[in-house]
C-alpha cells in the first residue's frame, strides 16, 4: 500500500468531503441536458465515473460550454454501474443517433475507459471520436477496487479482461489525453498511459480535481 502521511491524509479527507457534497448536489440540481448543447466549437460528450451521474461533472461541463463548446451527456448511463463495453456502446449509439463528428469525449475515472473502448471500436472510415480527454482514469486498473465489495468496481481490478483488452489497443493511445494530479487516493498506480499525452497537474484528489481551474484549462487545451 502507498504510504500516507499527514499531507496525503488531509488531501484524502478533502477529496471525500468534496465528493459527498458534489454527489448530493448532482441529485438535487435541476440542470437539464439540453441546456448545454449550444456552441460553435468542437462538440463534447461527457462520460462520468462509476457511481456518478452526468451532473457530477457540472464544473467541467459549465466551463466547456462557457468557452463555446456544445456539451452532450448520457442521461441513460445513470450512475455508470454497468460493464465498460455497455457504456462504450451507449457512447457510439449516442454519437450516431445525433450525427456528431470530430467529438472530444471528456470523461472522469471509469468514463475514460469507456471513452477509449468506444474510440477503439470505431471503424476508421466512420470514426466520430477525435480524441478522449480522461481525468483520473485507471488505465492500468486500481488495486484498491479488489478490496471493496461493490460489483460495479470489479472491472477496475488490475488484470480484469476489460482492462487487458484496452491495454492491448495501443493504436489509439496517441488520441488520448490523460489528466491527473500529484495524489489520487483511489488510483495509487497513477493514470499515465503509454503513448498518450499525459498531463500531470499540481493538484490532488480523485474527485476534487474536477473543480480546479488548472483542470479546466488542461481540458480546454486538450479539446481544442
Amino acid at each position: 500500500m502507498t504510504r500516507i502521511g499527514p499531507r496525503e491524509a488531509l488531501w484524502w479527507a478533502q477529496d471525500y468531503l468534496y465528493a459527498a457534497v458534489a454527489w448530493i448536489g448532482s441529485h438535487v440540481r435541476a440542470d437539464e441536458p439540453h441546456r448545454y448543447r449550444a456552441g460553435a466549437l468542437r462538440p463534447v460528450l461527457i462520460v462520468p465515473g462509476v457511481y456518478e451521474n452526468w451532473r457530477f461533472m457540472l464544473p467541467v461541463i459549465r466551463g466547456l460550454h462557457a468557452a463555446g463548446h456544445p456539451v452532450h451527456v448520457l442521461p441513460d448511463l445513470g450512475h455508470n454501474l454497468g460493464p465498460i463495453a455497455d457504456g462504450a456502446k451507449q457512447v457510439r449509439d449516442y454519437l450516431e443517433d445525433h450525427d456528431l463528428r470530430e467529438v472530444a469525449v471528456v470523461a472522469h475515472s471509469k468514463g475514460g475507459l469507456i471513452g477509449k473502448l468506444a474510440m477503439t471500436a470505431e471503424l476508421a472510415e466512420h470514426a466520430r471520436i477525435a480524441r478522449v480527454v480522461a481525468i483520473c482514469t485507471p488505465f492500468g486498473g486500481a488495486r484498491l477496487a479488489r478490496y471493496l465489495p461493490w460489483p460495479a468496481l470489479r472491472p477496475l481490478v488490475p488484470g480484469h479482461p476489460s482492462l487487458v483488452e484496452l491495454a492491448a489497443a495501443q493504436a489509439v493511445n496517441s488520441r488520448v489525453v490523460s489528466i491527473y494530479g500529484v495524489f489520487d487516493p483511489h488510483i495509487p498506480e497513477g493514470s499515465e498511459l503509454p503513448g498518450a499525452t499525459n498531463v500531470a497537474l499540481p493538484v490532488a484528489g480523485h474527485f476534487r480535481i474536477l473543480r480546479r481551474p488548472e483542470t479546466l484549462r488542461a481540458v480546454l487545451d486538450a479539446v481544442a
